[in-house]
């Protein structure tokens, strides 16, 4: 059960473009990656509060998420997605993190590949 003081952010289906994969087509040609992140926090202090030092700033995990993703190249999906995540818990207040991301048209017949991994605080 959650903490009433928990509060879930939500990033949906941020759309990028990187280098990902180990064939060559793949190496030499960016493709779309889908990202969601899933970051449960403590949000007693800025429930009643206007104060944005008091919230987890969602914007600046984003464009950490973007520049990792943009400015790099990755061989594995898992790896790009353990980097997400470092990125997603990496704050003190993070209880929880998980981060999907997905790879449209990796296999022929399937609309996308995905990974998903999870971070717990205290596991």
């Amino acid at each position: 059960m959650l903490n009433p003081n928990t509060a879930i952010i939500r990033i949906k289906n941020l759309r990028l473009r990187t280098y990902i994969g180990i064939k060559q087509e793949e190496i030499d040609n960016q493709q779309d990656v889908i990202v969601n992140v899933i970051i449960h926090y403590c949000a007693e202090n800025a429930r009643n509060s206007e104060d944005i030092q008091a919230a987890l700033n969602y914007r600046t995990i984003t464009k950490k998420i973007i520049s990792l993703i943009e400015d790099n190249r990755f061989s594995l999906l898992e790896n790009l997605t353990s980097q997400v995540l470092s990125i997603a818990s990496d704050h003190d207040w993070v209880e929880y993190a998980s981060v999907e991301i997905d790879k449209p048209h990796a296999l022929r017949f399937a609309d996308s590949v995905s990974m998903e991994l999870c971070y717990h605080k205290n596991a």
